[in-house]
């Protein structure tokens, strides 16, 4: 998934890399500016198409209001938005309310292996758990997320790991071999994955190897 608000970066590179959705949250919208909230999600909305997902995270901590803003939310956008909801004492009592009234949730926030086990049970459809964050203070990123893919499969859960919080693609791929299903990147970072010296030394290798033997400037549709 693209880990963005930017409607030029959604636009740019969603013909370059495969993707299911895009996330958001409070501080990823803050760099969009003050933006028209519900237009702006729309755009994306229009951008993606319906067989991509958007992630749409509250606002606030209390139950109370949690609930509210995620019929607000889906009222806006449509009952296939995702709901992102940090797991906390007032998050898990609105997931798990918000799930028995069929809404879509992604439990975010995820630093340790009991939080996660409280959203898998509460039947989450997504969890994110913070890769870098946590190796940031010292808990092991790689044990997490493994736990918690031996979790859904042991309670046979449908929930699925969107493993988030990435600063190099090393750290996305080792996800991805813990057993996350899928993860939310920053699209500069996919980006920077195709940029490696090595990738463009073999390009331009080739290059003069064709060259060498063609000419310069010949390619396969002059022949």
């Amino acid at each position: 998934m693209f880990d963005t608000g930017n409607i030029q970066q959604i636009e740019m590179y969603q013909n370059v890399f495969p993707f299911i959705g895009v996330t958001t949250n409070p501080s990823i919208l803050k760099r969009e500016g003050k933006v028209d909230v519900w237009e702006h999600f729309r755009k994306i909305q229009q951008i993606i198409g319906p067989e991509k997902s958007l992630h749409v995270q509250v606002t606030t901590s209390r139950f109370e209001d949690i609930v509210k803003e995620a019929y607000k939310i889906t009222h806006q956008l449509g009952k296939e938005t995702y709901i992102k909801i940090p797991v906390t004492m007032e998050g898990l009592r609105a997931i798990k309310q918000l799930k028995q009234e069929n809404f879509r949730i992604t439990a975010t926030a995820i630093y340790t292996m009991a939080q996660g086990d409280y959203a898998i049970m509460a039947n989450a459809d997504y969890i994110a758990p913070y890769f870098n964050r946590m190796e940031n203070i010292n808990i092991d990123a790689k044990a997490v997320i493994s736990h918690l893919g031996a979790r859904i499969n042991e309670c046979k859960k449908q929930t699925k790991i969107v493993a988030a919080s990435f600063k190099n693609m090393g750290q996305v791929m080792t996800a991805f071999e813990c057993g996350a299903h899928s993860a939310t990147v920053d699209p500069s970072l996919l980006v920077d994955s195709l940029n490696m010296p090595s990738i463009h030394e073999a390009i331009d290798r080739f290059q003069k190897d064709w060259e060498s033997v063609y000419g310069k400037g010949v390619t396969l549709l002059d022949l």
